[in-house]
C-alpha cells in the first residue's frame, strides 16, 4: 500500500512538469509571433521648383558627309586630295581616265557634221522632217552623254569641308566604295533623343550647352537646328539636331559628348534622399510610405536629384510621409513607432 502511494505521488509530480514546460514552451512560441516595431523618422513630401535641366549623350558628327564616287566603272588617273586635306566647294578632287569621254567627245563632233549637212538636205527638200529630227535626236543624246561623262571624269567638291577618307590610289580601278570621303565640321552637330514631355517647349534655336570629356568638360554653345516631327512610341521620345559652331576647328566628328538642355523650373513632389532606396541589381527606386502604424515598400519613379533632395515624377502624392532613418530594419507592412516627423527637407542632409 505504501509502495502504490509513492508512485501516484510521483505520477502527479510528473504530470506537473509536463504541464509546467508546455506553458513554458507555448509562452515562448507566442512571443515571437509579437511583431517588432521599429522606431523611424519620417518627412513630409513638399512641392518645390526643380531646375529642369536635362542632359543627353551622344557622339559629335559632321554637319554633312559626302561620298566622292564616279558614276562609271573607270579607272582613277589622278586623286589631287590627302586624307587630312582642306578643300573648298567646287575644288577639283578626283581625275578619272578620260578614255570614254575622249571617244565621246570624237563621237559628237562627227554627229555634229552630219547634223549640219542633214539640216542643208532638209532645207533644200532633199530628206524629211522625219529623218531630220532622227539626227537632231541623236545629237541631243551624244551631248547629254558627254556631259554625264564629263561629271564623272572630274569629280569636285560639293561642300567646303575636310578629306577624312581616301580607299583608293592613282591607278586603281574604282568599285562600290567611294573614293574620298569629304566632311563638313564647321560647325558640327549632335543627335539627341528628348522625352516627349518636352515636345512643346522645344524650339528652333533653343539653346544647348556641349560639354566634351576629351577637353575636361570645357563648354561650348549649341542650337537646336532641326525637329524631328515624329515621336518613337517605343522610347517615347523625338529626335533633335543640335549644330554646334567649331571655328578652331578643335571638334572632331567621333567625339563623345553631353548635350545639356535647359528646359526651367517645374512644380514638383521632392523627398529626401535619404529616403531613397536602389533595389539590388535593378534600377528601380523605393520609399517606405507611412500608413497609420505600418509602412509600405513602394516604387517610384525619381527624376533629378538636387543637393540632398530627389525629385519625383510619380509614385507619390502631396503630404505623404516617407521614412527618412531606420530603414535598414524595415521590411514591407512592418509596424513602425514614429520618434520624429520633420517637415524641413534641408535638415536631413
Amino acid at each position: 500500500m505504501k509502495k502504490g502511494s509513492i508512485l501516484l505521488a510521483l505520477s502527479l509530480l510528473f504530470l506537473s512538469y509536463a504541464c509546467s514546460s508546455d506553458k513554458q514552451k507555448k509562452g515562448a512560441d507566442d512571443a515571437t509571433v509579437v511583431p517588432e516595431v521599429v522606431e523611424v523618422k519620417v518627412a513630409e513630401t513638399v512641392k518645390q521648383m526643380v531646375p529642369q535641366q536635362v542632359e543627353f549623350t551622344g557622339n559629335i558628327e559632321p554637319f554633312v558627309k559626302n561620298n566622292i564616287a564616279s558614276g562609271a566603272s573607270q579607272r582613277v588617273e589622278k586623286i589631287m586630295v590627302d586624307v587630312g586635306s582642306h578643300v573648298r566647294k567646287g575644288q577639283l578632287l578626283v581625275q578619272m581616265e578620260s578614255v570614254n569621254y575622249s571617244q565621246a567627245k570624237i563621237q559628237l563632233e562627227n554627229l555634229k557634221v552630219n547634223l549640219a549637212r542633214t539640216e542643208e538636205l532638209y532645207k533644200a527638200g532633199g530628206i524629211s522632217q522625219q529623218q531630220y529630227d532622227q539626227i537632231k535626236t541623236q545629237v541631243d543624246v551624244a551631248e547629254q552623254n558627254i556631259s554625264n561623262l564629263y561629271k564623272n571624269t572630274q569629280l569636285f567638291s560639293p561642300i567646303d569641308g575636310v578629306v577624312t577618307q581616301k580607299n583608293y590610289d592613282n591607278g586603281d580601278m574604282v568599285g562600290a566604295m567611294p573614293i574620298l570621303v569629304v566632311m563638313q565640321i564647321q560647325p558640327v552637330k549632335i543627335l539627341i533623343n528628348i522625352s516627349e514631355e518636352y515636345f512643346p517647349q522645344v524650339k528652333i534655336g533653343t539653346p544647348v550647352q556641349i560639354a566634351l570629356d576629351v577637353y575636361n568638360g570645357r563648354k561650348y554653345p549649341g542650337k537646336v537646328s532641326l525637329i524631328y516631327p515624329t515621336i518613337d512610341p517605343t522610347t517615347r521620345t523625338f529626335q533633335v539636331q543640335v549644330s554646334i559652331p567649331n571655328p578652331n576647328l578643335d571638334i572632331r566628328p567621333g567625339m563623345f559628348a553631353r548635350a545639356t538642355v535647359d528646359f526651367g523650373s517645374k512644380d514638383r513632389i521632392v523627398v529626401p534622399d535619404k529616403s531613397v532606396i536602389k533595389q539590388v541589381g535593378t534600377n528601380d527606386k523605393y520609399v517606405y510610405v507611412l500608413d497609420g502604424d505600418i509602412v509600405r515598400y513602394t516604387k517610384v519613379d525619381v527624376g533629378k536629384r538636387v543637393g540632398s533632395i530627389y525629385e519625383i515624377k510619380s509614385g507619390l502624392e502631396l503630404g505623404q510621409k516617407v521614412v527618412v532613418a531606420g530603414i535598414t530594419r524595415l521590411v514591407d507592412q512592418a509596424k513602425v513607432k514614429v520618434v520624429d516627423t520633420n517637415l524641413d527637407l534641408n535638415k536631413n542632409e
